[in-house]
């Protein structure tokens, strides 16, 4: 074994994969080439990596480098009890090829999926609850447009690359904010623009303007003509 690689190394060692890491790695080659890669690394889980790195090469960007090129990102200010018929009127003025919708939770996934149903919409929907086989059925239906929106948790947030998905929309703001980048990221693939439109509690604006310093990016207000959004 000449090489292993972590992939959203980041996630693993935040879950609690510290232990399993370090079994494994007792198992390994000494001489073998240890590879960790995130497009977001905390300094708490660089610290981590001392347990079974030896002096390491280390690449980090800064947090103000990461927002990806490409995507533009929008806000609007909302009432909770306001958030699915905001949605609705989104898709009614948006020309969306295919969307992901991103909740916090699965019970707000499946409400969200079974209310847009009730509209027509073709939705389809993936959390952790479901099997496997089901979630690969559902990206599978997904990436060939059987379905132009999936409505997701954090699952999805990584490691998902969908071609035609040309907005992404925060229903709920994530509760960590390395994982904004993660889900805006989910538009904008391969070189294509992105959008990417933030539900956000007047109470959370707080959380939306940590959000614009930690990253150093610029997120403005939906504007009413959604014809500005291309």
């Amino acid at each position: 074994m000449k090489c292993l690689i972590l992939d959203e190394a980041d996630d693993l060692l935040s879950k609690g994969f510290l232990e399993n890491m370090k079994d494994i790695i007792s198992l390994i080659p000494p001489d073998c080439r240890i590879n960790l890669f995130s497009a977001t690394m905390p300094k708490e889980i660089v610290s981590l990596t001392t347990n079974f790195m030896n002096n390491p090469a280390k690449i980090l960007v800064k947090n103000e480098d990461i927002t990806l090129l490409g995507i533009k990102q929008y806000y609007v200010i909302l009432k909770k009890e306001w958030k699915l018929d905001t949605l609705i009127n989104l898709y009614k003025g948006l020309d969306i090829t295919q969307a992901i919708i991103f909740c916090n939770n699965k019970n707000t996934v499946i409400y969200l999926a079974e209310e847009m149903k009730k509209t027509k919409h073709m939705v389809s929907c993936i959390h952790s609850d479901l099997e496997m086989k089901d979630r690969v059925k559902v990206m599978e239906e997904f990436r060939k447009g059987a379905t132009r929106v999936l409505i997701s948790t954090d699952l999805t947030a990584r490691g998902i690359d969908v071609y035609q998905v040309s907005i992404v929309i925060n229903y709920d703001l994530p509760t960590l904010k390395e994982t904004y980048i993660h889900r805006i990221g989910r538009s904008g693939r391969f070189g294509k623009k992105g959008n990417a439109i933030n539900f956000v509690l007047p109470e959370e604006k707080d959380q939306l303007d940590a959000l614009v310093k930690f990253y150093d990016t610029n997120i403005e207000q939906l504007p009413q003509d959604l014809s500005d959004i291309k």
